[in-house]
C-alpha cells in the first residue's frame, strides 16, 4: 500500500527539487493506515524487526540497572525519539519494497543495500551527536538543581522529581529544553532517512527536505511529531514491550510519510 500524491497532497511553491507537496492536516492518521498495512503484509518480518529492538531496549535497561544508572532511563527514552528514525531504516527499506512489488525478506532489511550508505551514515552521526548533546544538557540541568551529586536509583529519583518545588522546576525545564531539542532534531530527521533511500541524493540535499517538510506542513507535521511521541511514551510506558509494536508501525507510516510529503520534481 502506497500513499500517492493524489491522497490529499497539492504542490507547494518554488521549482527547487525535491518539491515539496502540501498536505491535508488529516494525513498523519492515513500514513499510520498505511504503516499498519505494511505490517500486516510482512508481520513476520516487521513483528521481527520490533522484536530484536525490544531485546536491544531490554538489554539497555538492564545495564542501566546494573550499573546504578536507573535514574536515567527517562532520558534515554527521550533520546531514543532523536535516534529512532535511524534505527528504523530497515523498516523504510521494507516498505519500499512492499510498494514495489519485491518480496521482502529478513536479511533485506537487517542488512539494508543502498548506494547511499555513506550519506545515511552522516545523517546517523548528525542523530547520535544530537542524542549527545542532549545527555549533556540532562546532565547539567539536574547538576544545576542539585549540584554535584550522585545520580540517585529511580526508586528514589521519581519521589525527588514529582514531589518537591525543587524537582517540579527541574522536570519542566527538562520537558521545555527537550522538547525545543526534539524538535529541532524532527524537522531534520522527520523524512531524511526514508529519502535517502528512495532517492540518488546527499545527506545535506535529505535534511533540508525534511526541514523544508516541515516548515510548509507544519500544524500537520506538528500532529505527526505528537502521535510519534505519544505512541513511543506508550510503548515505554509498557516496559518496551508495546515497542514490538508501535516501533515498526512508526517505522512503515513514515516511509508513506516522505513519499506523501516529497514530489517527483
Amino acid at each position: 500500500m502506497s500513499l500517492s500524491a493524489d491522497h490529499g497532497a497539492m504542490p507547494a511553491g518554488g521549482g527547487a527539487a525535491p518539491v515539496i507537496r502540501r498536505v491535508r492536516a488529516d494525513q498523519p492518521w492515513r500514513w499510520l493506515e498505511a504503516g499498519w498495512a505494511d505490517l500486516r503484509t510482512i508481520p513476520a518480518v516487521s513483528l521481527g524487526y520490533g522484536c530484536a529492538f525490544l531485546i536491544f531496549s531490554f538489554t539497555l535497561a538492564g545495564l542501566l540497572f546494573l550499573a546504578g544508572y536507573s535514574a536515567l532511563l527517562p532520558v534515554f527514552g527521550a533520546g531514543f525519539l532523536l535516534i529512532g528514525p535511524l534505527l528504523a531504516v530497515g523498516l523504510y527499506e521494507a516498505s519500499r519494497k512492499i510498494e514495489a512489488g519485491e518480496k521482502v525478506r529478513l536479511a533485506d532489511v537487517v542488512f539494508v543495500s543502498s548506494r547511499n550508505l555513506s550519506q545515511l551514515a552522516l545523517v546517523g552521526a548528525i542523530l547520535a551527536g544530537a542524542f549527545i548533546v542532549w545527555l549533556r544538557i540532562a546532565g547539567w540541568i539536574f547538576a544545576l538543581f542539585y549540584g554535584p551529586v550522585g545520580i540517585p536509583p529511580l526508586s528514589e529519583f521519581a519521589p525527588m522529581l514529582l514531589l518537591s518545588p525543587r524537582g517540579l522546576a527541574m522536570l519542566a525545564i527538562g520537558t521545555a529544553v527537550g522538547g525545543l531539542i526534539a524538535f529541532a532534531v524532527f524537522a531534520i530527521s522527520a523524512i531524511s532517512v526514508p529519502l535517502l533511500l528512495a532517492r540518488d541524493i546527499d545527506a545535506v540535499t535529505a535534511v533540508l527536505t525534511s526541514i523544508r517538510a516541515v516548515r510548509e506542513n507544519f500544524w500537520t507535521m506538528l500532529l505527526w511529531g505528537w502521535i510519534v511521541a505519544l505512541f513511543t511514551a506508550l510503548g515505554i510506558a509498557t516496559w518496551f514491550l508495546g515497542l514490538a509494536v508501535i516501533f515498526p508501525l512508526l517505522g512503515h507510516a513514515t516511509w508513506h510519510a516522505q513519499r506523501a510529503l516529497v514530489g517527483e520534481g
